[in-house]
């Protein structure tokens, strides 16, 4: 695979995972250094070690995005270590407790406006600051297709997720002229470990689920991950405040 990243580096929120393990590896492929900063390691397939036997460099820092010191040295060990952040996928997130918009608890809709959107802002602001000082960058929030349509059950996901194409949006606009881009990308079912918390691993609801995808299965987390280094690469150079539905037609149908 042609080396497009060699010499740069990509910080990857949730990189222990499905979307952003995926994403890690896909940066890396392509000649990134990165910084895989999840709130724990997979222990049995860890994204460090595989890029690493692949021939890569990557290092893990343990962080909690809803956290402002955690975020702050996530950004701080990337340019320590590498010298310097070009890229950033802000992925990490919660599906939250399911549940009418009546039903939902305070703890639960706070929890999930902390992580998937606060965190995302946090990750953000300091990233931007980093980049800012180089005059150039990229950033993709990861958001969802709940971030285009309502979903009902989920109304602090749904929540977080809109917030999260408005927060992108302005931050696209505020640095258009700095030289720094900032995109989401907004899946629509990948099969996750969250897909599997949702599901149960039950067919007959993973059957429903792929039901719902006009391309009539659910997407892989590697899907994703190209839609994520595409928009951070050169050849997305005129794109800004986009918000990319990933989602095997979806929103369109």
């Amino acid at each position: 695979m042609e080396k497009i990243f060699d010499n740069k580096v990509a910080l990857v929120t949730g990189g222990s995972f499905g979307i952003g393990k995926a994403a890690a590896l896909a940066f890396a492929e392509r000649g990134a250094r990165v910084l895989v900063a999840d709130w724990m390691e997979d222990k049995t397939d860890n994204t460090v070690e595989l890029i690493k036997k692949a021939g890569g460099s990557a290092i893990y820092i343990k962080a909690d995005v809803s956290k402002s010191t955690d975020v702050r040295a996530a950004v701080e060990m990337a340019v320590s270590t590498f010298g310097r952040l070009d890229y950033a996928f802000n992925n990490a997130g919660i599906e939250g407790v399911g549940g009418k918009t009546q039903e939902c608890t305070e703890e639960n809709w706070d929890k999930t406006i902390s992580i998937n959107l606060k965190g995302v802002w946090l990750c953000m602001k300091y990233e931007l600051m980093q980049m800012q000082k180089q005059a150039k960058g990229a950033i993709v929030n990861n958001a969802s297709v709940a971030g285009l349509v309502g979903f009902p059950g989920l109304p602090a996901y749904v929540a977080s997720k809109h917030g999260i194409i408005g927060l992108t949006k302005t931050a696209a606009l505020e640095n258009a002229k700095l030289g720094i881009r900032v995109n989401a990308v907004c899946p629509g079912v990948i099969h996750t470990a969250m897909i599997d918390r949702i599901t149960g691993k039950d067919k007959l609801v993973e059957k429903q689920y792929e039901s719902m995808e006009p391309i009539g299965r659910m997407g892989r987390p590697d899907e994703v991950a190209e839609a994520v280094v595409w928009l951070c690469s050169d050849a997305a150079s005129f794109i800004t405040g986009e918000s990319l539905a990933v989602d095997g037609g979806w929103v369109a149908a």
